[in-house]
């Protein structure tokens, strides 16, 4: 689905990306791993269109993709809801008025567990609920890929975890491709098809992994652990390198 090469992302003389290449595959959830300052929400932004000064190329099912796209959304790590709006308004900010079906945002908060919330102001959400309207935010354009920024360190354990299963309803109901990046392995395994390692200060893939593809999986499956360890052996020597 979606072709990526950096050949390099710079902040000043700092190389933050490159030379990297990857591909990302329709329907799969790939989670993004690496040391802090490693480039992972850069690479989010280069994706989404925010971060225009690199060099490389991106390809969308074999075209050009250059800028914001309506095929890609970004969801951050804080809801970053318009506080003046209600959670309908949010959801509906900046949807030409033919995209603006109040069936179909109904349907979209009743999915993410938020219906009969649509006329609440942000603060008077919980943490968990923000969230969900951040990520319901994200799929009123319909995308076909979901770029999620840390969606659930802000959130408790419970929540999280409520939220993780959210996220594999939706990927599989909407054929969503889904990139996230996260700093949390458990929940790495626990979502992902695929594990991507980013190495600190630039350069290709410090590890690539497979998961098994059943699911639900069991959280904290015995079996995973060895790849657990991998994982976090290669974090470190990616921080050790820095």
């Amino acid at each position: 689905m979606l072709d990526i090469r950096i050949d390099s992302k710079s902040y000043g003389d700092q190389q933050v990306l490159g030379p990297l290449q990857l591909q990302l595959k329709q329907g799969e959830v790939v989670s993004l791993l690496g040391a802090s300052g490693s480039g992972k929400s850069t690479l989010l932004s280069i994706l989404a269109g925010l971060d225009r000064e690199w060099r490389g190329s991106l390809q969308l099912n074999g075209a050009p993709l250059q800028g914001v796209h309506p095929a890609i959304s970004l969801v951050f790590q804080e809801p970053r809801l318009f506080p003046w709006l209600t959670v309908a308004e949010n959801l509906r900010f900046g949807l030409p008025s033919a995209d603006d079906c109040g069936c179909e945002l109904e349907l979209l908060l009743a999915e993410t567990g938020l219906q009969g919330l649509g006329r609440r102001l942000p603060k008077q959400l919980s943490g968990g609920q923000a969230q969900r309207a951040a990520i319901a935010r994200g799929l009123m354009r319909r995308p076909r890929l979901l770029l999620l920024d840390e969606p659930f360190s802000a959130v408790d354990a419970f929540t999280r975890m409520k939220l993780q299963d959210l996220l594999l309803r939706i990927a599989a109901h909407h054929h969503l491709t889904i990139l996230q990046v996260t700093h949390d392995i458990d929940e790495a395994l626990y979502l992902s098809d695929r594990i991507l390692v980013l190495p600190g200060g630039g350069g290709p893939l410090r590890g690539e992994f497979r998961l098994p593809p059943a699911r639900p999986r069991s959280r904290g499956d015995a079996s995973l652990q060895p790849l657990k360890h991998r994982i976090l052996e290669l974090l470190n020597l990616a921080e050790q390198a820095d």
